[in-house]
């Protein structure tokens, strides 16, 4: 099974694509999606949903796990990134692929048994997952593949 996690944002989307084979994790893709903060709220949103349509055909995944928005301690951002997130929903239903959402403190519980884990202690047990694989440098996309192990992990296939 292949399953793409998305960690929503204006500026930065991150992206994990894991398959899932016998019960191991094999990160078969991550990276970023990086908008300009000159060019407009609609150009902006436009670039996410060309973007997602070409990682969706890229990598053809069977679901796709996107952070849902739950808290944010910044109120500015909060509008930016939901639009971002609504294209990405968007997006992701025209192309018939199941959607499975989950907050940052789901992600947390599921990976480390701690609701309120740090980020570091995600990051240790994402690169604990992928065992003697090169993990990417970025928060958002070490995020993104959080979210698509904690989908894995809530459907029982590790």
């Amino acid at each position: 099974m292949r399953i793409m996690g998305i960690d929503p944002g204006m500026a930065l989307i991150g992206y994990g694509v894991i398959d899932i084979d016998n019960g191991s994790v094999i990160l078969s893709a991550s990276g970023s999606i990086r908008t300009d903060k000159n060019r407009s709220v609609p150009a902006r949103l436009a670039e996410i949903m060309n973007d997602m349509q070409e990682l969706i055909e890229t990598y053809t995944p069977d679901a796709i796990s996107v952070e849902d928005l739950f808290f944010f301690k910044n109120q500015k951002t909060i509008i930016p990134v939901a639009q971002s997130r609504g294209v990405i929903l968007a997006i992701i239903e025209a192309n018939h692929i199941p959607i499975y959402e989950y907050t940052p403190m789901q992600v947390k519980q599921v990976l480390t048994g701690y609701g309120r884990a740090d980020k570091k202690e995600v990051e240790s047990m994402v690169k604990l997952v992928l065992t003697n694989q090169k993990l990417p440098k970025l928060d958002d996309t070490i995020d993104a593949i959080a979210i698509a192990i904690t989908h894995a992990r809530t459907i029982n296939m590790l």
